[in-house]
């Protein structure tokens, strides 16, 4: 069939268009408030930016034979920024008068990157980031479409002025074939790469811009297409329908947040490109009928501000009642909330700005910007600092004979002992790490180089003790520092996010591969001693793994000094010591639900005799309880992960173990 690239479509208001908008974010309120899933209608939101993106770029340029980007970045502003900074700084307000301090680290850095336009890339690093596995979804979180929609609209004018260029000085053609071959290619490799991405790591891909940049290219292929597709009206009607259908059938049959976007997303694209091609050459009674019909067309209207407002007061709903799920009234309601908010910022915000004809002078458009941003960024800036401030304040509580942590257990009344106040707060608790992570010498997940930092003695030590292992390794470091100069050790890290020092083959290849390199480094490095954890606390048994590369390293003479695992909770601890406050009970956990009486280690047959067994379980837990709060310190960052602040604390009691097997071996 021959394809006519330079016939333009008709220049009329499509209005199924805001038809399918009304859908899609409907759905996407509907899946977030009752499912508790994900329904691809953000998917909807990319095609269609795509195609009307595209046929408005490119319009203007056969028109004005220029691309005016300052132009329509400025007019872009006009449409958008009004409503997205209008919920950014009100939901910022609601943060720091509802949201629990505990939380706030976290949201500041993504209203930050929301008012910025790259929240989609701070989840990205949030998702691989195994210590914010912990991490509540934030208010703000939504606005990963918006951001990645922002980034469009950058990459669109710049594709189509290398375009303009390869068009004009080197194939001498116009422009509109070579767009779509770019289109296409823009397509290909970016589907490529999403399918790619998606399986071997989802959680990232789900929010990289380009695996879904073809979401949006399809749009645009359809774009210069489409004035050529003419269909019977049978045939248009049961495209219509089944785009329809599709569209609202796909978040009930696909896990979209688990295998999106890939192959999965062409679900929901296909849908909405269906539903585009069919237009009104269905007739009445197709889906376009329903799509054209007045309610749909005037909600979607307002869809844009639904969709911004409809997710923080979900979140805000569930954090006030402490509901985990909304009953069909709540649902509805918060529905409901969220038209009357979106249809207030559109009356008394958006639309002035946008209709107000003195803006259409650049130089007013830039400066409208700047005032419906500024007030988001002083907000964010001084909270902020505000958290920054708390955070610094954390160096001068360690050390304090008011917060003994860890030495308090050495004390027969410990048990009585009630924290007025705890150090690390809540809040700062969640960044309370070892100095490895900030330093970079933690390797990410599904990365296999073996990184190596040197701390304690590094200029004349007398020992070299190797920490090795997981996260639950690698929180041990401030407890090893706390006494390395004094003792003339050179300790050097080797860790890893999720991969335990262990010679099994783990599910994620990259973790066995690590394992692999790590064993070369140490046998090269020939530490005095190798620190690491005996075994994982919801396990029984020691795993086969740890004992098979402790037995390689008895071949190579190195000693091991095996850690049992720490006590692992069964709730966030810093949020529930901000809730219920540091000696509820609330937050402690009967010592025998976590820790068997019989360790792992002692049901070993025949352990390797290079392996030192240490158990510091007494230094987390009393008799009965294993407490959140030790000698007025909090022990966890999360449900496991200790603070670098109560580590420290436990220094005395791992020099006192640890040097003497160093001075035995040396």
């Amino acid at each position: 069939m021959y394809m006519d690239l330079y016939k333009k479509p008709d220049r009329k208001f499509r209005l199924e268009i805001e038809g399918l908008r009304t859908v899609a974010s409907i759905l996407v309120a509907v899946y977030h408030i009752w499912l508790g899933n994900v329904s691809g209608g953000v998917d909807v939101f990319f095609v269609v930016a795509g195609f009307l993106i595209t046929i408005s770029l490119l319009g203007r340029y056969e028109k004005n034979e220029k691309i005016d980007f300052s132009g329509f970045i400025l007019r872009l502003i006009k449409r958008l920024f009004p409503a997205a900074f209008t919920v950014l700084f009100f939901t910022g307000i609601a943060c720091i008068l509802w949201l629990p301090e505990v939380r706030w680290d976290q949201t500041v850095q993504e209203l930050i990157a929301s008012a910025l336009y790259f929240e989609n890339w701070q989840l990205a690093l949030n998702s691989v980031d195994y210590l914010a596995q912990s991490n509540e979804a934030s208010p703000f979180q939504h606005f990963w479409a918006m951001s990645l929609q922002g980034q469009f609209y950058i990459i669109w004018p710049v594709l189509l002025l290398l375009t303009i260029l390869i068009a004009k000085f080197v194939f001498k053609k116009r422009i509109r074939p070579v767009f779509l071959s770019m289109l296409i290619i823009v397509f290909i490799v970016s589907f490529i790469y999403s399918v790619f991405k998606t399986d071997v790591n989802q959680p990232w891909a789900y929010f990289d811009t380009f695996t879904r940049v073809w979401e949006f290219s399809i749009g645009g292929i359809l774009a210069l297409l489409i004035a050529n597709i003419k269909l019977k009206k049978s045939f248009s009607f049961l495209l219509s329908w089944l785009g329809l259908i599709g569209l609202i059938s796909c978040g009930i049959i696909l896990q979209v947040s688990t295998v999106f976007p890939g192959y999965a997303a062409l679900w929901p694209v296909l849908s909405a490109i269906f539903i585009l091609i069919a237009g009104d050459q269905g007739g009445k009674f197709s889906a376009y009928g329903l799509l054209i019909s007045k309610p749909l067309v005037n909600f979607g209207e307002i869809s844009y501000g639904f969709y911004l407002w409809h997710w923080p007061i979900l979140i805000f709903y569930f954090i006030l009642t402490g509901n985990k799920t909304a009953s069909l009234i709540d649902g509805l309601l918060i529905i409901l909330m969220s038209a009357i908010l979106a249809y207030i910022t559109s009356k008394f915000v958006e639309k002035p700005i946008r209709n107000r004809k003195s803006l259409n002078v650049k130089w007013r458009t830039a400066l409208v910007a700047v005032l419906l941003a500024a007030p988001v960024l002083v907000l964010s800036g001084f909270w902020y600092h505000s958290i920054a401030e708390q955070q610094a304040e954390l160096k001068t509580m360690i050390n304090n004979e008011d917060y003994p942590g860890a030495a308090i257990t050495a004390f027969a009344n410990s048990d009585k002992e009630i924290a007025e106040s705890v150090v690390p707060t809540p809040m700062q608790a969640r960044n309370d790490q070892p100095a490895l992570y900030s330093e970079g010498c933690h390797q990410e997940v599904g990365e296999t180089e073996v990184i190596e930092c040197i701390y304690g003695d590094t200029k004349n030590p007398d020992y070299i003790v190797a920490l090795v292992g997981g996260s639950h390794s690698a929180h041990w470091l401030p407890a090893l520092q706390g006494f390395a100069e004094k003792e003339n050790v050179e300790v050097r890290s080797y860790t890893k996010s999720g991969c335990r020092f262990s010679a099994e083959e783990f599910e994620a290849e990259d973790c066995t591969e690590w394992n692999r390199k790590l064993m070369e480094v140490i046998v090269d490095v020939q530490p005095d001693l190798v620190f690491t954890t005996a075994d994982v606390t919801a396990q029984q048994e020691v795993p086969e793994g740890y004992v098979e590369n402790w037995e390689i390293l008895k071949q190579h003479s190195i000693p091991v000094f095996a850690v049992r695992d720490n006590p692992r909770l069964k709730f966030d601890v810093p949020s529930c010591v901000e809730e219920h406050g540091s000696d509820s009970l609330e937050c402690a956990v009967e010592r025998e639900e976590i820790l068997p009486k019989e360790d792992p280690w002692s049901k070993l047959e025949n352990p390797p005799d290079n392996v030192y067994y240490v158990d510091f379980t007494d230094r987390f837990c009393e008799n009965q309880y294993c407490k959140s709060v030790v000698g007025n310190v909090l022990i966890y960052t999360d449900s496991h992960h200790i603070t670098a602040t109560y580590s420290s604390t436990l220094t005395p009691f791992v020099r006192e173990a640890l040097m003497p097997v160093l001075e035995k071996y040396k």
